[in-house]
Parts: C-alpha cells; sequence; structure tokens
C-alpha cells in the first residue's frame, strides 16, 4: 500500500475511535451526575492531547512452537485462566502481551476474530481468574483507564487484561488510548467525593504518571504509588458534608 495513502486511512480511523470515545465519555459524565457531563471528552479533544493509537501483530502460535494446526486447536481451549500473579499457562500458550491495566483515560479495542484477550476478574468467592473475551471483529472492547479511576475517585475500576498467544492464526488488533494533556491535571472531580467515600489519590499530572509508569514494570499497579492515607484524605475533605 502507497504509505500516504495507508497515513489518510489512519487519520480517518483515529478521528472516528476519538469522536466514539468522546460520546462513551460523555454518556459516564452524564450518569456520574457531573456539573460538567462533557469534562472528560475535552480531556482528549484538547489540541494537546497525548492520544495515540497502536497497531499490535501476534504471530500464530503453532507456527511458534512448531505444532501442527489440530495441536494448536486443541490447546487453545486448555489455556489456564487461574493464578492472579500471571497465571499458569499450559503448554503452546505464550504470553503475547504481559498483565497490565490501561494508563490513559479511555482505550478502545478493536481485533480481528482470533481469541487471545483475558481480563482478570473476581469469582464468586472473590478469587481473581483470567476469563477469555470472545473474539468479535464488530464490536470495540472499552477499558477504564488509570486516569479515569482516579478522575472518578475509583467509581469506574481500570481493569486488569493481558493478551495470550494460541490460536492457529495471527492475532491483529488496534488500539486508541485517549489521554489528556501532558500538562493536563489529574484530581478527583468533587461529585465522586463524599463523607463516606474521601478523596483516594493525590493529585497530579499526566506527564508525572506517565514518567513513574516508564520507570515500574508492565504489570506493577501504579496507581496505588497515588494513593493518599487517611489523614491527608481528611484534610482534603474538611468542610466537606
Amino acid at each position: 500500500m502507497d504509505p500516504s495513502r495507508f497515513s489518510a486511512i489512519v487519520n480517518e480511523y483515529i478521528e472516528a475511535v476519538r469522536q466514539l470515545a468522546c460520546e462513551i465519555l460523555d454518556l459516564l459524565g452524564e450518569g456520574l451526575g457531573l456539573k460538567d457531563p462533557r469534562y472528560f471528552s475535552k480531556l482528549i479533544t484538547n489540541a494537546d492531547s497525548d492520544s495515540l493509537l497502536r497497531i499490535n501483530h501476534y504471530p500464530p502460535s503453532c507456527t511458534i512452537h512448531k505444532l501442527d494446526h489440530d495441536d494448536q486447536c486443541n490447546i487453545k481451549s486448555l489455556v489456564s485462566t487461574k493464578a492472579s500473579n500471571g497465571g499458569n499457562l499450559t503448554a503452546g500458550g505464550r504470553i503475547g502481551f504481559g498483565e497490565h491495566s490501561d494508563p490513559q483515560i479511555l482505550s478502545l479495542l478493536r481485533a480481528n476474530d482470533v481469541d487471545g484477550l483475558q481480563v482478570l476478574l473476581p469469582d464468586r468467592d472473590g478469587k481473581e481468574m483470567w476469563v477469555q473475551v470472545p473474539a468479535d471483529p464488530s464490536a470495540f472492547f472499552v477499558n477504564v483507564g488509570d486516569l479515569l479511576q482516579a478522575l472518578t475517585n475509583g467509581r469506574l475500576i481500570s481493569v486488569r487484561h493481558r493478551v495470550i498467544a494460541t490460536a492457529c492464526r495471527p492475532r491483529l488488533s488496534t488500539i486508541y488510548f485517549a489521554a489528556p494533556p501532558l500538562h493536563a491535571r489529574i484530581s478527583a472531580l468533587t461529585e465522586t467525593i463524599t463523607a463516606s467515600s474521601p478523596r483516594r489519590y493525590r493529585s497530579f499530572t499526566w506527564a508525572e504518571y506517565k514518567t513513574t509508569m516508564y520507570s515500574l514494570r508492565l504489570s506493577h499497579s501504579r496507581l496505588d504509588l497515588f494513593n493518599i492515607d487517611d489523614d491527608d484524605s481528611d484534610n482534603a475533605n474538611e468542610g466537606k458534608a
């Protein structure tokens, strides 16, 4: 493909998914009862927005592990979904992209019809389990990012996820990461802070958080580093009903 044509197509796609992200964020703003329901979307439509698009390609595992088609397809259904510390993978399964949460505000992922995406969710006993997300090339998968968790004071949770390569065909995905400008200050909105739900995170800029992110391992729960203790929380909420 002509590089200039490819660039034009990618830019058109970015504009379309940015608009979709804005619509989702505006709905979340309304649902949270924000005085300005467009507060979130304004962060990513800012001219200095740090949003980006990533295209991932995961080669077929049957090629890497030199297994034939039948063996690889049998393995596909045997990937273990237990253990929150990275999971135990059966033979043939490999980490395509390790356990992590997305650091930005919102992520919109679209992939082909090859499985691989898993999310970490609690089971009935409260134990964390890896759950396979069925592939659907006609759908977008929407992930709350760390910044949105901080902005909503933990009302919305940044889900931990990973990609496991076990398929006989390559997996291709595109992810739009909606992010604010580097100088944007991230702080829990007043509508999300109450006497029973005090401020959980100290204020920080996206640049500060991004720098912290790159200094840590991918799986690190980096938002925990921005927690504030009870005394700080009491001070931050002094005078609130």
